[in-house]
This record gives C-alpha cells, structure tokens and sequence, in this order.
C-alpha cells in the first residue's frame, strides 16, 4: 500500500512535469520578501483599492507587474518610490480576508518568480481558496505551533509534510485533521512576516498545494459519466487503482 511518503513522492512527479507551465505565468515561491504597511483603502462599489509602502526597495518593480499581498496576486497599477497602488476585485474579496485591511494594517509581500529565481519554498499562484481561522498558537521552545480551521472542501488537498500558503507563507504541515491543520514557525519566518502577530480568531488566506488540485482534475477528466463528475476523492486505495503502490 502507498504510504504518506510514497504519496509526497508521487505528487513530486506531477510538480516536475507542471513546473515549466507554471513557471511560464505569474507566480510564488512564499518566501515573503518583506513586510508592507496599509497606507490607503478606497471602497469603490464591490471592488477595493490598496496604497502600501513596502518596506523593501522596489526600484525594479513597474506598473502591471504581479506582486503577492497576503497570499492574493495583484497587479501594481502605479508606483512611487517604494509605495504602489492595486486594485482588487470583488470576487477576490469574497474569496479571501483582504476586505478586512484597514490603514496601519501589516501585510506579507512577494514578487511575482521570475525565471532565474530559485524556488525556496513550493508554487504559490496567488489564486487563495479561502479564508481559514487561527484556533492556537503554542511556542514549542523556540518555535511556535499554529494550528488553522479550514473548510471540508479544502482539508481534502492538505496531508502532512505537504505544503500550504498561509497569508503567502509557504509552510510543512506538521499535523491535519478533518477541520483543521497544524505547521510549524521557526524564528526566521516568525521575525520576516506577520503571522505570529496573528491572535487567535483571526482570520488568514489559505491556498492549498496545486499539484493536489492538478492530479483531481486529471483524474476526474476519466470518472467523467453522463450524470456528471463524481465527487472528488483522493485516497492511498484510488491512488493505488491507477498504479501507484502495491
């Protein structure tokens, strides 16, 4: 029978033949980059604009270029010194825990991979699936242990030693359940990004690791019946079916 590591391995194969598309568009590693601070927010009927200073430099940056605010891809649409502007839809609202910034707000920020760059932690899209709930943060010596509430919809991508984006930080899942994950931040990420200032309640962007979206939809495309696609289930016992284990 395939077990976890034997999974993790198989969803390594996938990643190797999808890394050459991917790194083709706009998209991250979650290595945050540095940290930036909610300067301006302006409601313009379900759509937002954002103004925030990074606290990094962004000489290199220009308008139309995709930066990562909290997990979200946006798209710079103007830019002065190391301050820029960016728009942000309602669908992206309604899918992620941006409409809750406020000015002061801290914020994660990556640029987009550009494609020399190395790839730290895992492919991020900036595409969040939702908005999961800090349930506890425990410091474990110098480490602290988070464990986040997500939907059933999205708990069934998630394994452990997987790769989640929380708020744009590309972490390991140490542990999962049917409701909730736990990962681990080690004192370097703890300092360059704004997640152990999070309490619990608090609300972060999830994205789950896309070669688990990936493998779903490749193999629904043959459980496809004229009633329609059955429901997604990827378990060791359907992995096996298709050849991979015992």
């Amino acid at each position: 029978m395939l077990d976890d590591s034997g999974m993790i391995s198989f969803l390594r194969v996938i990643l190797s033949i999808r890394v050459r598309e991917e790194v083709l568009n706009n998209v991250f590693t979650g290595i945050i980059e540095g940290i930036g601070k909610v300067k301006q927010v302006a409601l313009s009927g379900q759509d937002m604009r954002l103004s925030i200073l990074s606290s990094f430099d962004l000489s290199d940056t220009k308008p139309g270029d995709s930066i990562s605010v909290n997990g979200v891809c946006l798209t710079i649409t103007d830019i002065h010194d190391r301050t820029f502007l960016a728009d942000v839809s309602g669908e992206t609202l309604s899918r992620s825990a941006l409409g809750r910034l406020k000015i002061g707000d801290d914020v994660n920020l990556e640029r987009a991979l550009r494609p020399m760059d190395r790839l730290g932690g895992h492919i991020v899209t900036g595409h969040v699936d939702g908005v999961g709930e800090i349930l506890n943060k425990e410091q474990v010596q110098r480490s602290w242990r988070i464990r986040i509430r997500i939907s059933k919809d999205l708990i069934r991508y998630v394994i452990e030693k997987g790769s989640i984006a929380v708020d744009g930080i590309s972490l390991t899942i140490n542990h999962c359940q049917n409701t909730f994950f736990e990962v681990n931040v080690i004192p370097e990420t703890g300092r360059k990004t704004t997640l152990l200032r999070k309490k619990e309640g608090d609300p972060v962007n999830i994205e789950t690791d896309v070669i688990g979206k990936y493998i779903e939809r490749l193999i629904n495309q043959e459980r496809i019946s004229e009633k329609g696609p059955a429901p997604p289930v990827i378990d060791r016992e359907m992995l096996r079916q298709y050849g991979f284990g015992d």
